[in-house]
């Protein structure tokens, strides 16, 4: 069965900030470093540039092998970032987009956030009850950075 973990972000991690940022920043590098291929979809391509040049500031000590849908090897890089839906298989999804995500099936694992903001917390407990609809039990985690 495939796994969602919703990650309850810190108080101060609104959606579109740098907290935000930051914080998909870890969960995507602990994903890399389990050695998955990850795609992060996000809301729109400003987020997915802005995600992008945070992961290239994100540890100078442990770089994230990462590029924008389109760009890199054409095989792509371990992380992928692109602002519309997926279409290779990968072991993760980090779902950034506040509608779920389409092509379900090409993921095992579904890493999903709650956002600190009130309209960020209603759009992740509608994709909450989504993924309940299709059959899969959400599991939630605190992220604290």
């Amino acid at each position: 069965m495939k796994a969602v973990t919703f990650y309850i972000m810190p108080d101060d991690a609104v959606s579109e900030s740098a907290k935000m940022l930051d914080a998909v920043c870890h969960v995507i590098a602990r994903h890399y470093y389990n050695n998955e291929r990850v795609f992060v979809l996000s809301e729109t391509k400003s987020q997915a540039e802005a995600l992008d040049e945070r992961l290239w500031q994100f540890d100078a000590e442990s770089f994230v092998a990462h590029n924008l849908v389109g760009e890199g090897p054409r095989a792509g890089a371990p992380v992928e970032i692109g602002w519309q839906s997926g279409h290779n298989r990968r072991q993760t999804l980090v779902h950034l987009n506040a509608q779920i995500a389409p092509n379900l099936e090409l993921y095992q694992h579904i890493v999903d956030f709650v956002p600190a903001d009130e309209a960020g917390k209603q759009q992740a407990r509608e994709r909450y009850k989504a993924y309940r609809r299709l059959g899969l039990m959400p599991q939630t985690e605190s992220l604290d950075i």
